[in-house]
């Protein structure tokens, strides 16, 4: 048997890869992270299977529901929200398995912060203005941050950031950036992205705090902080499609003139 650790999305049942959906179609057994993933991405698991909400349980627990389905010779749909690979916690589950002799693989899926770039219409590297997009998270009741990896480091990058975990921390993400991206910053928090109730809170490092505890907003958001958020009109065009940019695929007009004469 093989345990498919399956990228749902955000929360949009639409935002499922093909192959991540045929698995959970084919799988006697599904067990998906339930604070995260809505009932209707597993709900084309087949009317026999075995289908759990996991939120609940522990880690213990979950080995345990895919310990006795390879006892069984089946398959297991492990269903997480996102990409698993990006703060998925299936690092510790793949480290259960390869104990256990398990067999198991990995379907990525949509992440928050593409969903939430395309849900409000831009891009997060704009020519000249942003290159990089950090993915990170603040230390708050969770793990600490690996030393170099504060936002106090990473802030001196003036990339984009994408702040996961972090909307109860706005106080500390405001003291830790202004200094390199200064008050005036564009932030967006991104809530419940790919969900019904689906929002964008608009902002800068100064103000973004008190907008969102006016929202009540305290979990299941993303934010992203950079100059690129503020999708201006006078940045320069990319390269790709410059006329005046030849490469193996478009040589120079000149080139082509000649070789046809």
């Amino acid at each position: 048997m093989t345990v498919h650790f399956i990228g749902a999305g955000p929360g949009d049942p639409e935002l499922i890869t093909v192959r991540g959906l045929r698995l959970i179609e084919s799988c006697p057994v599904c067990l998906y992270a339930g604070s995260l993933v809505p009932e209707a991405v597993v709900a084309s698991a087949p009317s026999d299977a075995r289908v759990i909400d996991t939120a609940s349980l522990t880690l213990d627990d979950i080995i345990d529901e895919i310990v006795a389905a390879h006892d069984k010779g089946q398959d297991v749909a492990r269903v997480h929200s996102g990409d698993p690979s990006l703060y998925g916690a299936i690092a510790e589950q793949i480290r259960r398995l390869k104990a256990l002799g398990i067999d198991y693989k990995i379907v990525p899926g949509v992440s928050a912060y593409a969903a939430a770039a395309a849900g409000l219409g831009i891009e997060l590297t704009v020519p000249e203005v942003a290159q990089s997009l950090i993915l990170t998270r603040t230390a708050m009741k969770s793990s600490a941050m690996p030393p170099g990896e504060e936002l106090t480091s990473l802030g001196r990058t003036g990339a984009t950031l994408a702040i996961h975990l972090s909307v109860r921390n706005l106080r500390q993400i405001e003291r830790d950036l202004v200094p390199f991206y200064g008050e005036d910053c564009p932030v967006i928090v991104a809530y419940r992205v790919g969900w019904p109730d689906e929002d964008y809170i608009h902002g800068t490092l100064s103000d973004i705090r008190a907008k969102v505890q006016e929202a009540k907003i305290t979990r299941t958001a993303l934010i992203f902080v950079g100059p690129a958020l503020a999708q201006t009109a006078d940045f320069r065009d990319s390269a790709l499609y410059d006329a005046a940019h030849a490469h193996i695929l478009r040589p120079k007009r000149g080139r082509a003139a000649d070789a046809d004469g």
